[in-house]
Parts: structure tokens; sequence; C-alpha cells
């Protein structure tokens, strides 16, 4: 079993700056991708970045250039340093770790970027 616990959330003005963290325990694999999404209420639950155990990273168009992915496989700990956060960021952020063909999910942490 895999357990995510994320951290770092909160309520940020725009132009701000926050850094969310997600420690992972349990039954890790060597080989994992693991990432962060977000979904706001009525909406999908949308790709923000991952960061494969090589270390490939992938973001998603709205944020590249202004997050930064980044995990520390001494402590099982993915990263997202999140800068001149917009509004539009807004949302509940939940981390996620792929390894074979299990997905595991954190509970979720809150931004709220205020205009």
């Amino acid at each position: 079993q895999v357990r995510l616990v994320e951290s770092g959330g909160g309520l940020v003005q725009a132009g701000g700056s926050l850094r969310l963290s997600c420690a992972a325990s349990g039954s890790i694999f060597a080989s994992n991708t693991m990432g962060w999404y977000r979904q706001t209420p009525g909406k999908p639950r949308e790709l923000v970045a991952t960061i494969t155990s090589a270390s490939t990273t992938n973001y998603a168009d709205s944020v590249k250039g202004r997050f930064t992915i980044s995990r520390d496989d001494a402590k099982n700990t993915v990263y997202l340093q999140m800068n001149s956060l917009k509004p539009e960021d807004t949302a509940a952020y939940s981390c996620n770790l792929k390894q074979t063909r299990y997905d595991y999910w954190g509970q979720g942490t809150q931004v709220t970027v205020s205009s």
C-alpha cells in the first residue's frame, strides 16, 4: 500500500509563490511517475505537472515557465514550486503516484490565489 500526504497549500496574492510537497510512504518502486493535478468545482481534474523517476518532466501549457516540479527520491517526496501565481490557479491540488498499473492519490491541498 502507498500513502501520499500533501502540504504547502494556502492563500496567496496574485503574483506570489507557494511550494507544495507530497511525501510518499509504503511500497514505493524505483520506477514510477509522480505528479500534481488540480481540480475546481464543476470541472474535471487536470494535469499540472509530472516527473518520472528518470526526472523527465511534463507540464500543462498553462503553467509552463511559472511552475517547477522536482523530486527527492531519498525522501520519496515530490515538490511543486509555483511562482507568478494567478487567480485562475486557484484549485484543489492533488499528488499522484503511478507505478506498475496502479494509481495512488493524496487527499489534496487547497491553493487560493486572490486578485
